[in-house]
Parts: C-alpha cells; structure tokens; sequence
C-alpha cells in the first residue's frame, strides 16, 4: 500500500518526525490497516486459524489506553472495491502473493516442527490473515462503542478528509498519508506506544511520534504542492512508471553519500527542487524518456495525473454520519432498489461484498494459510454465498457472478450462478427488510440444511454454531470425523474460560504442535461457512443471534483437542468446566449427530455414530468434572446417558433386536468403565 520505499526513505530521516505527549484529542484510526498491524504485531498465531480470544483482549486493551488519555477514537474501514480498473493490477498481485505465503506458511510450520526454527519464524512472517480477525475486530469495536464507519470503497481519501476537517491526526502506517495535506498531523502506528501510557500529574498520555508533510517539504526542500507530483513519479498504487516500460534513474540527480549509492527518492527529491507546479515536472519527466512515442507519453501523462488526483480532498462526507447518524447518499446505488442497505454498510453491520455483487458481479475471496495442492476451502460455503447472490441480484438464466478465488497456486474467476431455489420468489432485495422475521429465518434455515425444531433447547447464541456445523459436516471434503467434531463442539462450548486462557497468553509458551494439514483445511472450511453464515444471517436482518467469534473459535485450542483426542491423552488439567459447560457441548453434539445419522444411511452410518456418544459421554465427564464429587459425576453420567438412548430410540424403533440388544451391551460397558474412572476421551 502507499508510496514505495517511502516509510524506509523518512524513517532515515527522524528529525522529520516530532515527539507528542498525546491525549484529550478525536483520533482517526486506519481501521484495516490497525486491524493488520494490531494482530501481525501480537505474536499471536496465523497458522492453526487463528488466536481470535486474546486478539480481542488486545482490542480492548487498546481501546481502554485511548480512554484512559481521554482519545476519542473514529475507525474508518474499507469497503467495496474499485469500480474503476486502475487498481486492478495491485490487487492481483497482492492476492497471488497472499496465495504464496498461504502455502508457504504451512510448508514452512511443518519443517519447523522438525527442528528448522527458522523455518517457522518465516511462516509467522508470511502475514496472511485469520479468515475472521476482521469480523472479531468489528464485533469488538462494536461492543466496545467505539464510533466506526465502513466505507463505500477504498477508505484513504475520506479518512484524511475527516480528519483535515476535524484538525486531527490519523492513525496509520500506510505511506499514502505522508502525502496527504493533514493539519492534525499523522501519528505511525509504529510510533505510537499505546501500550506504554505516561502520566503528568493526573493527566494520562501516550507517547507518540507526530508527522507533518511540511516538516517534510522543509528538510527536502521542496514545494507543498509538489508532494502529490512525486507520489506520482516514485509510484503509489495508482501508477507504477515501470508498467508502461517507462524507466528512469532517478539516483542519478541524487550526489553520494559516504560512497555509497543514493536512494532512488532522495534522487527524485534532489530533481523535484527545480520545479513549481506539478505540471512542469510531468512535463519535464517526460522529456527524460525521449525513447518513447507520443502515444505511450500522453498515456503516461495520463497515468501521473490520475495518480496525483488520489491525494486531492473532497469534503468529508463522514461528519454527518457520526453527528447525526445519517448515511451519505450513493448514487451507484439506486435509492428504489437497494437504498436500505446503506446504512447497516456504513455501520459495517454488513459486509462489503455486498457492494461488489450489486455493483461488479463479483467477489474476492480470502486465501487461509493452506496447502496450494488442496482444492479451495471455499468451496464448501458456495451455496451460501449463491443463496446471497439470489437476495442480491435476483433470478435469471443468465445471471452470474465472478468469484475470484485460488484453483491451486493460481488465481482465477469463477462464475457462479446465483441459487436457484430455496428463496421465496416474494423475497426481493428492496423490501427485504420488510419481510417477516419468520420467513427470513427460514430462508437462513433452510441455506444451513437445519430443522428449526431441532435448534430448540440451544442457548441462543449456540444456534447459528451448530447450524453451520452441520451444514459443515455434510459439505465438507473430505468428510470430518468425529475427532474434528468433538474438537470444535469442545472449544464452541468453552468460550468464557476462552477469555481465561488469552490472559494467560504471555506466560505460555507457543505452540510446538506438529500442524497436521488435514485438520487445518478443515476447520478452514468451517470458518469459512461460519463467516459466510454470519454474512447472510447479517443480510437477512439477523433473524438469529450473532455468535461473538472470540467467545466460540480458537485455532490452536482446536488443534491442540484434535491432538490429545487422537493420542488419547489427559483432559481433566487442560479443560476444567463446570458441569453445565458440558452440558451444553453434549447437547450441542446430540444434535449433530443425530440430524447427521438422519441424513445418512442408517446401516451405513450405525457403526461410525452410534457406539462413539456413550463412549464419549462418560469419559468426558470423569475428564471434565475432576474436581467435582463422584456421585455428582455418575448422576450426570446417567442423565445424559438416558437422554442419549430416548433420543436414540425415537429414531431406532425400526432396527433388528440384535442390534439393540449389542447397544444395551455397550450401555452396560460404558457404565462399568465410567465407574472404574477411566480417563480416556
């Protein structure tokens, strides 16, 4: 993002950067790129899906500092995507770059487990999102309330337009905001040591450094008005003179230093000193590629100056948004057709993929950290996506939208149609906010594959989890056994003691785990129909409770079970719950199962899910209940131990008595093991 090399080219000139005490002031925050920096920064993990507990611990401790100094922080996000082309080269690269350290990541963790330290210290620093960082972020924000817009596109321009309006600093690492004519100045995320907050008598602040371009312009001496010009020239996102064969050797205007070679920039810098106005400079840069035909010369100039116009400030049209609540209108959104939809995307209560169907018949998918030989884990939540696409454009032969996504190591573009059934032909994009909670909820339902009487009895905020994991297990490739699933019920089920375990963090050591592949490619389908899920209920007006993600979802804790289930390790000192807490995980895999044995062959699916529950019931609670009484421990065996066989009856009438009486046989088994204490899982 931003000006290439410029970061490297000011953080060798510190006397450009001020020291502040900062406090009592607005902020406004680059929310993607503080979302990025924020959890890159934490040491915590990219590679087993995510620390999504202690990241959101981080969140709040971030935001309680800016409290504490009396900041009021304004998060501005990005949104759609481009509708015009001119970044579309950047943003290809960057994605096939996300798809390479995907894979690199999980090459380079499984060789580190094998002794390579380094190895591992690379794929950390492959840098590739969680899959939902992003929505933890938002729901924590928005718990928190903290005032937090999500733009209609790229969000740059209306975050330095905010704050050039309010006279405040932005906070951000990316360099586009070095050019950016900002009066409050521009505080680094880099520099700014929130974590270190300094008192003067009773007043709290945090220590910072503070950029201005005109300390910029004086130690290079050149020109304000310049500053976009050589944005331009040195190559930002917009333009790259290298694209159009263009080269120039701008350390050439630059003298040496030291012998040793001067910086491209400082060159340009150097050249940039004779000149006014950005007109003359372009003028006279092109006369340096006397090489080129007139044509490629106005196609450049064209370039420069669309690439210099990025950096010109409309007003905001934010403020009104956060005074009075008011979305600011969206002409390439039709107001008769979708104009609802404007302000739960600017208060990112949904996603802005929203934008991109309605407006490019398109999607960028995430790449996870996964083996590039392994199909997409995308491509399990497809019909969600397809039923979204259904609410959004409607329903037609011809109607496609363009997914762009991994097919191997490669990037393509997928067309997928939008579902053609499954939605209520009434069901139109304009007044879908109108319908009836009730068909909404079917709609969402029937998406997920999932009764709604079976969701009854579930705690609210369980429903959606369960719903995706069925529909996870039954479109998931290769299927997931019954290790995965208890992993993942056995984490959704310990969400608070979740929040225990990010305050114990910095105390424990990372994970030395060997990654298992498999295991990883299948949560990160399962992550994947989550968000997916989260992103169509959001849609469809949330006719189901939103699962915060922090409190239901931990990679490494996942891992970590599907490891000590396998190698049939101790439980009782690694989860302590109390009894409801496993309760509600019995509960949740009760169902699970039994809708998946419904679904499936009965003769087929007998052995595989039948014996597993007793086996699984008793163990978990002699695991689990360790400190508790032991006729507490054989009351609660036996409560659900009934529970499991009505339930398992009302489905079974019709088998063979044989096969009921070898079912009785492993009740009384599993009774006489729960009783001698046995503490396998």
């Amino acid at each position: 993002m931003g000006v290439q090399c410029l970061t490297t080219l000011i953080e060798t000139n510190p006397k450009i950067y001020r020291d502040v005490q900062f406090r009592k002031s607005r902020l406004v925050i680059d929310g993607c790129n503080f979302l990025y920096l924020l959890y890159f920064d934490s040491g915590l993990d990219l590679i087993r899906g995510g620390e999504y507990a202690a990241f959101e611990e981080l969140i709040e401790r971030f935001v309680k500092a800016l409290n504490d100094c009396g900041i009021s922080p304004y998060v501005l996000l990005d949104g759609g995507a481009d509708l015009t082309t001119k970044k579309d080269e950047t943003i290809r690269l960057r994605a096939m770059d996300r798809i390479k350290k995907a894979h690199q990541a999980v090459e380079g963790t499984r060789q580190a487990v094998n002794g390579i330290q380094k190895v591992h210290q690379d794929a950390q620093e492959g840098k590739v999102l969680p899959q939902m960082a992003s929505l933890v972020f938002r729901q924590t924000l928005a718990r928190l309330e903290v005032p937090m817009a999500q733009c209609y596109a790229e969000a740059d321009q209306e975050i330095a337009a905010l704050a050039k309006e309010w006279k405040c600093p932005v906070l951000s690492n990316d360099s586009d905001f070095f050019i950016f004519d900002l009066p409050g100045g521009l505080l680094p995320i880099s520099h700014f040591h929130w974590e270190a907050v300094g008192r003067i008598g009773s007043q709290s602040y945090i220590p910072s450094k503070i950029y201005y371009s005109s300390s910029f312009c004086i130690v290079f001496e050149i020109e304000p008005q310049l500053l976009p010009a050589f944005a331009a020239l040195a190559g930002n996102d917009y333009v790259k003179l290298q694209r159009l064969n263009a080269f120039i050797r701008w350390a050439q205007f630059a003298p040496a230093v030291n012998g040793k070679s001067p910086q491209r920039l400082k060159g340009l810098l150097c050249w940039l000193k004779n000149f006014k106005q950005p007109e003359e400079a372009f003028k006279a840069a092109l006369g340096l590629l006397e090489e080129l035909s007139e044509e490629k010369k106005a196609e450049l100039m064209e370039g420069l100056n669309l690439g210099m116009e990025e950096y010109q400030l409309p007003p905001s049209s934010l403020k009104r948004f956060f005074i009075h609540g008011v979305a600011p209108p969206y002409p390439e959104v039709e107001e008769e057709m979708a104009g609802w939809v404007l302000l739960p995307l600017m208060r990112a209560r949904l996603t802005s993929d929203v934008l991109d169907v309605l407006l490019l018949n398109s999607i960028a998918l995430s790449c996870p950290v996964d083996r590039a030989d392994f199909p997409s884990a995308h491509l399990t939540s497809r019909p969600i996506r397809q039923v979204m696409y259904r609410l959004l454009l409607g329903k037609g032969k011809k109607l496609r939208v363009y997914e762009n996504d991994r097919e191997g190591p490669e990037l393509k573009s997928f067309p997928v149609q939008p579902a053609a059934s499954g939605v209520p032909k009434e069901l139109e994009l304009k007044s879908l906010n109108q319908v009836e909670p009730s068909v909404r909820l079917q709609v969402l339902l029937e998406t997920l594959g999932m009764p709604e009487a079976s969701l009854e009895g579930l705690q609210p905020h369980l429903r959606l989890l369960v719903a995706v994991t069925c529909f996870w297990l039954q479109r998931a490739e290769p299927k997931p056994d019954q290790t995965l699933l208890k992993a993942l019920l056995l984490g959704i089920s310990h969400g608070d003691s979740l929040r225990q375990r990010a305050a114990l963090k910095r105390e424990k050591k990372p994970l030395r785990l060997q990654l298992d592949a498999d295991v990883l490619h299948s949560f990160n389908q399962w992550q994947g129909c989550l968000r997916q899920s989260v992103h169509l209920n959001q849609l469809l007006g949330s006719p189901l409770p939103e699962p915060q993600i922090a409190r239901c979802y931990e990679g490494t804790l996942v891992h970590r079970l599907v490891h000590m289930l396998r190698t049939e390790q101790k439980l009782e000192t690694f989860l302590e719950s109390e009894p409801w807490v496993m309760r509600e995980y019995h509960s949740m895999l009760n169902i699970v199962q039994k809708l998946h044995f419904e679904e499936a062959s009965p003769r087929a699916r007998v052995k595989q899910w039948e014996l597993e529950p007793i086996k699984d019931l008793t163990t978990t609670l002699k695991d689990l209940f360790h400190p508790y009484e032991e006729d507490e421990v054989s009351s609660a065996v036996q409560v659900h131990q009934d529970l499991y066989l009505d339930d398992m009856l009302s489905v079974r009438t019709r088998y063979r008595s044989k096969e009921r009486s070898s079912r009785c046989d492993n009740l009384i088994m599993a009774r006489k093991q729960g009783c001698r204490g046995l503490e396998s899982f």
